[in-house]
């Protein structure tokens, strides 16, 4: 380092300007991964309004299978309105005053196509639940790891800067000795100018990225712990079965044939007409005795090949629908699952490549044109030049890192979703 030419105070002096940001930075409480999975998972509104979604279902399941109320029926029959008698409920013998029942009865077998139709339904938006679950976890995860990311390279841009900061310091001191000429002094001035605007511009990306984590948390961000979780890939099974456990757009597109189905065993049933039955009392005058009278209402459907069938052809029709659909979520999801893990596999592989060869050639650069300046025998402009290449490299593998995170939690985090509860066995 050039700082070498400065005398030990002012140098531990500059060292401690220059690490001050850092060790503020660090002093901070930094929000680790699996809290900013928790709070978004708390925080969301969405959530909360698929859970809401959830209870009303449950609610809705519960009362599916029970007979309509009873209705009471108040009346009066046969009431004169001219002659003598007119307007009185006990002169003539045909006016009475009636009370009664009539219950619509719905066949049992009918009530439990449509307990079982609620109950699909239910299960449709417990997968529903999960599948919002899953993005906002997904979303969240990948906010959190664009936050970890731009403060590193944030930081790879502060360093920078702290070593042409000691490179001024240093180049000034010598110019005083007479060892450095005004014009090396002027290219580190310019460089360290550069070197902090790049820092200005990275610290801008750092806080762009932290309001965008706050979106998901509904709290404010400053920095994240800087500990990566550890990338491990779970997700392998390719099969619909697997891809159900793993990929609640799976298993909502299956539930959604569930309910198509339970919707068609319904239209089905409804082909039969429900019966109405009727039970009622008439008091008559005094002077004549009273009545009951029972009844049973029957409709008729005079048309069903236009109304009844074509409802169970619709809901056939949408069965059909659903089934498509699944099919091809299969194959989306399993297209995107092999896409992931040949990406992440390929990334992993590239960081370690450059950390191994990339990073320590750029690191030797970097010493060798320090060397050749220090003996005279290259210019400063070659450090900067070598500092910069360096900079650029942990820069690409700071955004290969990126990558690589962002690709895990596209194909794990939806897979930690919570799960979209039982009812299984509802749904084959």
């Amino acid at each position: 380092m050039l700082l070498k030419n400065l005398p030990y105070a002012p140098r531990v002096l500059a060292v401690a300007l220059a690490f001050a940001p850092l060790l503020a930075v660090a002093a901070q409480p930094g929000l680790t991964f699996e809290e900013a999975l928790r709070l978004a998972g708390q925080a969301s509104a969405t959530n909360r309004a698929a859970q809401a979604s959830v209870d009303a279902s449950i609610q809705a399941a519960a009362r599916a299978a029970q007979l309509p109320d009873p209705m009471l029926k108040l009346g009066i029959e046969n009431l004169p309105v001219s002659g003598p008698d007119r307007w009185r409920t006990s002169a003539d013998f045909m006016t009475m005053r009636r009370i009664g029942i009539e219950q619509q009865w719905i066949s049992s077998d009918k009530r439990q196509a449509r307990a079982a139709r609620a109950g699909k339904a239910m299960d449709m938006e417990q997968a529903a639940r999960s599948q919002n679950a899953a993005t906002v976890r997904e979303e969240a995860g990948k906010a959190w790891f664009a936050v970890l990311y731009a403060q590193r390279a944030a930081e790879l841009y502060r360093q920078l800067a702290r070593e042409m900061a000691e490179d001024l310091a240093g180049t000034e001191a010598a110019h005083r000795g007479a060892k450095a000429n005004a014009v090396e002094v002027l290219q580190t001035r310019l460089t360290l100018v550069q070197a902090r605007d790049d820092v200005s511009r990275a610290e801008q990306e750092q806080r762009s990225a932290a309001v965008r984590l706050s979106r998901w948390l509904r709290r404010p961000v400053d920095v994240v712990d800087d500990v990566v979780p550890a990338l491990t890939v779970t997700v392998a099974d390719v099969e619909p079965a697997g891809l159900e456990r793993s990929r609640p757009s799976v298993l909502a597109a299956r539930r959604a044939i569930a309910l198509a189905d339970a919707d068609t065993a319904v239209a089905t049933r409804e082909r039969h007409p429900d019966w109405s039955f009727e039970a009622g009392f008439s008091q008559r005058g005094s002077q004549y005795g009273n009545m009951v009278s029972f009844g049973v209402t029957i409709p008729l459907p005079v048309n069903r090949a236009q109304r009844q069938d074509r409802d169970v052809a619709e809901k056939s029709a949408q069965g059909t629908r659903a089934r498509l659909l699944y099919e091809d979520t299969v194959f989306d999801q399993q297209t995107q699952v092999q896409v992931l893990r040949a990406e992440l596999d390929n990334l992993t592989g590239r960081i370690a490549r450059l950390n191994g060869e990339l990073l320590p050639a750029a690191k030797a650069q970097v010493e060798l044109a320090i060397a050749a300046y220090r003996a005279a025998s290259g210019p400063l402009a070659a450090i900067f030049q070598a500092r910069r290449a360096l900079l650029e490299k942990r820069l690409q593998i700071n955004g290969l890192e990126q990558q690589a995170a962002l690709t895990w939690a596209a194909l794990e985090l939806p897979a930690l979703a919570p799960a979209a509860g039982n009812g299984e066995g509802a749904t084959q």
